[in-house]
């Protein structure tokens, strides 16, 4: 059962909803008329799932996604009336897992929501391994320069570089990139 924030400003179409969710098997978190503050009641919150009804989501809305998106991502769904291709790429950009023109019907919420999750689960996964790559790439840039400096300064092969650098890690129990930053913060001072 997941927990879902309703942010709708009619009061009409957000009960409407909120009976569509008990029917899918969701709880409803809270119910909103606007997107104002949306970073605070989240934590405040902490739904599972957003659910915005409207005719087209505002530039503030948006905004207001994309910070909460950053700060603590959540799978979001839009159901709107008015569907353009500038608006659609905009929530998009701003972290809207599923965009669905021509409004809600509260028979489809439940294959809707299980689409957005799944859409938002494997955002995250390809996120986090974009995250991983260019960590794993920005230690291995560490390294090529400690091992710069070694060469430079020792008079060392690059294997010897390596091995040495290899070696202060396992001596100081750190990994190879801490020591290489150490290296070439001291190098800083030293050189």
């Amino acid at each position: 059962m997941l927990r879902v924030l309703v942010i709708d400003e009619s009061r009409a179409r957000a009960a409407e909803i909120c009976a569509g969710l008990a029917l899918a098997g969701h709880q409803v978190a809270a119910v909103l008329a606007s997107s104002a503050d949306l970073t605070a009641q989240i934590e405040a919150i902490r739904p599972d799932v957003i659910l915005i009804e409207t005719d087209a989501p505002s530039r503030d809305t948006l905004e207001n996604l994309a910070v909460m998106n950053a700060a603590m991502p959540r799978p979001v769904i839009i159901f709107a009336h008015e569907g353009d291709q500038d608006t659609i790429r905009a929530a998009v950009k701003a972290g809207v897992s599923t965009y669905v023109v021509d409004g809600l019907d509260p028979q489809r919420l439940k294959p809707v929501i299980d689409v957005a999750v799944a859409s938002f689960e494997e955002h995250q996964a390809v996120r986090a391994e974009l995250a991983a790559a260019t960590k794993k790439l920005s230690e291995r840039k560490l390294i090529e320069r400690a091992k710069g400096v070694l060469m430079k300064s020792r008079g060392m092969d690059e294997a010897e570089a390596y091995a040495a650098l290899r070696k202060l890690a396992m001596e100081r129990a750190k990994p190879m990139a801490a020591v290489a930053q150490d290296l070439l913060d001291m190098a800083k001072y030293l050189l």
